[in-house]
């Protein structure tokens, strides 16, 4: 009797897996097949899929938390596996906020592609937490190209946004292209948020539904069109600066969490 209770729970365990391995390979559109990804699922951190960046506080946007690599000075994590998602706190420990920004395959990054990320945002005012790209080979912004699947502040709680930069469309211009959509309980649940990316255009979701739609307009003019060279993927919470912090900080919000569940790039076969 034990013994084939056991087959069964081994039978059951085994189909789960293998449920689990289609449902992570299966992409959400047709012709595409895995190629990187990262269910947080370890108890570590694996430093071979994600870097630290480690900048001071107003490095950009005058933001007003510190980035470090792994840890605070007292030994505090900024980011960390457990229970089975990433997890990216904001605290502050004596006169600094700290932080963490991780670079997914920073070396290589990727072409075109559908890439995904499963995030429960972080609460409060003067939050500022992305899910964004930038291109690998670096350059002069915006001119380089970025591209933003999601950000969110907290001052305007479930208000997501998707925005593309780069030399003809930027927010110091005032020509960036972005799209907001309101998406109910982004703070208090997971929720799935998506780039579709081809040598034609750039779309972004927000729970299967269209957010942004940016067309290239094939003129081979790098000013409207940088998106033509590998991007890297960027998970991280800033503190305040020009955006996040444009009605001030409630330092009451600290400490704070942004958790991801998976992140998943698939391209063509």
């Amino acid at each position: 009797m034990n013994t084939f209770k056991g087959l069964l729970l081994f039978a059951l365990y085994s189909l789960t897996l293998t449920a689990q391995s289609k449902k992570i390979n299966s992409c959400p559109l047709p012709g595409y097949k895995l190629v990187w990804n990262d269910e947080f699922s370890s108890s570590k951190l694996d430093p071979n899929l994600w870097v630290f960046q480690e900048a001071r506080a107003g490095w950009v946007n005058h933001e007003l938390q510190t980035y470090v690599k792994g840890e605070s000075p007292k030994g505090r994590k900024v980011a960390e596996c457990k229970k089975g998602t990433l997890r990216i706190y904001t605290f502050r420990e004596d006169d600094k906020v700290y932080s963490g920004r991780l670079y997914g395959n920073r070396s290589e990054g990727f072409k075109y592609g559908y890439i995904e990320a499963r995030i429960k945002l972080p609460k409060g005012k003067g939050t500022w937490p992305a899910w964004w790209m930038m291109p690998v080979g670096g350059g002069r912004w915006p001119a380089c190209g970025e591209i933003d699947i999601m950000e969110e502040v907290g001052v305007d709680a479930n208000d997501v946004s998707s925005s593309i930069h780069c030399a003809a469309y930027n927010h110091p211009a005032k020509t960036q292209k972005t799209h907001h959509l309101y998406c109910e309980g982004a703070e208090d649940s997971f929720h799935v948020y998506a780039l579709e990316w081809t040598e034609d255009y750039i779309r972004t979701y927000v729970d299967g539904q269209e957010q942004l739609y940016f067309e290239n307009d094939h003129q081979g003019n790098n000013d409207t069109w940088p998106f033509n060279k590998a991007f890297y993927p960027i998970l991280n919470v800033a503190w305040g600066g020009d955006w996040g912090g444009y009605k001030g900080v409630d330092e009451s919000a600290l400490p704070l969490t942004m958790e991801v569940d998976y992140v998943r790039v698939w391209q063509k076969e």
